[in-house]
This record gives structure tokens, C-alpha cells and sequence, in this order.
């Protein structure tokens, strides 16, 4: 008998917050490809129904990230279960604090960064307490348009998801010679329960959240978690084998191209050339058209 085929046949992978949103349309994918999925959530009767969903190679396991003895427990299971572990993705994360700098509480603040910092923390470093003697593996770990982009999050939350690129990017420097790799995604604005709990009528509310992204959408129609999790699986897969240390936006452009562009606009349509010191230069002799 033979196993199942995909890009990550074989591989065991680890997903915090995997019990809905992005997390669980990367589990879905993840599995997709073929692998074994630990889906790690607070959320226990989501993360039940997609294990049954989903069938064999799923497991379920009640994760808080906040807590280091629960995130241990999660890696061990992962290894006692299905034998190794070969891709962490540290995706649990809330909105958090909100609201003006000057009226920010700081229990709001500490609990966004216990989730959203110190998780990703506790799973990088557990997941290389697996990885490093193992000689392999992939940690992949999700940060936000708000964490390089100034004005579109929170301000605890922006602060955090900045945290966790550099994060990434120094355990990146110290894994690379164990062939541990850990990079990270930056998902824009998708079709999800957090989202729709922000844009919309409520966390139920997905086809509102979807209605208002689309108002605002920077291509053809909204992120779903679908379009997150492909880059995810890229990352997490061979064809990513010397892939570590980076920065992977999957959000239409919204960070690296998210203003209109002039050259778009009909009035440039027909002057191609060049521009120097506020005049046209290098234009045609109209004789020799």
C-alpha cells in the first residue's frame, strides 16, 4: 500500500490557531498535499469538527499558545502521535488592544503580546528542540500588513507582528546550519470570522466580511484563507528547500504596490519616453516617424 501523494507526503506538520480562518484552510491544504496535521486550538469543538472533516491524519490538540507547558505538550504529542515533526506554522493570533495610544490597557496590551509574540516564541522554540537533532524541518510563522505598514492595525497588535518578523528572521540565521528553515507570510485583509468580527455584523458574519472587502479589494476579489495557505504550502515544501529568512506578502499587493500607480492613468498612454528636470527629453524627431 502506499501513501498519500503530494507535495508534503510523508511530512508532519503542526497549526496553531487551526481551527478556523487561515489555519484551518491551511490544515486543509496541508492535508490536501499529504500530510499528517496536529490542528492546536483553544477552539475545541471547531478543531473537533474539522479533524472529523477531515478524517485520518488529523489530531486534534487543545493549545494554548500563551502557556509553555501547552505548547510542549503539543510538539510531544505531535511526536509520540505521528512520529516526527516537520513543519510548525505559529498561526494563533488575536486582534487585541484597541484603541487610542493614550487610553491603551495594558492587560489588553499583555494578552496581545502573550498570543501573538510569546506563541510564536514558544513554538519556535519547541519546534527546534524537535528539528535541530532531527537535522530538518520548516517553521513558518504568520505576521500582518501592520507589522510593516504604519496606519492599518492596531497598535499593540502592529507592534507584535513586527516582533515576530525579526523573530523569525534571527532564528532563522541560527537554524539555517541544522537545515531548519523559518520564514514568515503576511496574509492581507481575508474572508474570516476575525475578520468579519471587525468589518462586519459579527465573527459568523463571512459573507459580510466578504462584501467589505470587496469594496476594498487591490485585484480582482478578496483573500480567502485558501490563497494564504498555498503560499504557505510553497514554503512548507521542497520546492522551498533553500527558501529561509524571508518575508512572503500574500495580500494583492497591499504592501509592496497598494497605491494606484500613475502609468496606469489613460494620459500617459501615449508617451512613452523619458522625463528630466520637469520636461519631456528624448522624443522622436517627427520627421523621422
Amino acid at each position: 500500500m502506499t501513501g498519500p501523494a503530494g507535495r508534503l507526503a510523508g511530512k508532519v506538520a503542526v497549526v496553531t490557531g487551526g481551527a478556523s480562518g487561515i489555519g484551518a484552510g491551511t490544515v486543509r491544504a496541508f492535508h490536501a498535499e499529504g500530510a499528517r496535521v496536529v490542528v492546536a486550538d483553544v477552539q475545541a469543538e471547531a478543531g473537533a469538527a474539522l479533524v472529523a472533516e477531515l478524517g485520518e491524519r488529523t489530531l486534534f490538540h487543545r493549545t494554548d499558545v500563551r502557556d509553555e507547558a501547552s505548547v510542549r505538550d503539543l510538539v510531544d504529542t505531535a511526536v509520540a502521535h505521528f512520529g516526527r515533526l516537520d513543519i510548525m506554522f505559529n498561526n494563533a493570533g488575536i486582534i487585541g488592544a484597541v484603541g487610542p495610544i493614550d487610553r491603551t490597557r495594558m492587560d489588553d496590551a499583555d494578552l496581545t503580546v502573550a498570543v501573538n509574540l510569546r506563541g510564536v516564541l514558544l513554538g519556535m522554540k519547541h519546534a527546534a528542540r524537535v528539528m535541530k537533532p532531527q537535522g530538518s524541518g520548516v517553521i513558518i510563522s504568520t505576521s500582518s500588513p501592520a507589522g510593516v505598514m504604519g496606519g492599518v492595525g492596531a497598535h499593540v497588535y502592529s507592534a507584535v507582528k513586527a516582533g515576530v518578523i525579526g523573530l523569525s528572521n534571527s532564528v532563522a540565521a541560527e537554524l539555517r546550519p541544522y537545515g531548519v528553515r523559518a520564514n514568515v507570510v503576511i496574509p492581507g485583509a481575508v474572508v474570516s470570522a476575525m475578520t468579519a468580527d471587525l468589518v462586519a455584523g459579527g465573527a459568523a458574519d463571512l459573507d459580510g466580511a466578504a462584501a467589505a472587502l470587496d469594496r476594498s479589494r487591490y485585484m480582482g476579489r478578496p483573500l480567502q484563507p485558501a490563497d494564504v495557505a498555498a503560499g504557505v504550502v510553497y514554503l512548507a515544501s521542497d520546492d522551498a528547500a533553500l527558501v529561509t529568512g524571508v518575508v512572503l506578502p500574500i495580500d494583492a499587493g497591499m504592501t509592496g504596490a497598494g497605491g494606484p500607480s500613475p502609468m496606469a492613468d489613460d494620459k500617459y498612454a501615449d508617451q512613452a519616453g523619458r522625463r528630466e528636470a520637469g520636461r519631456r527629453v528624448g522624443d522622436p524627431d517627427p520627421q523621422e516617424v
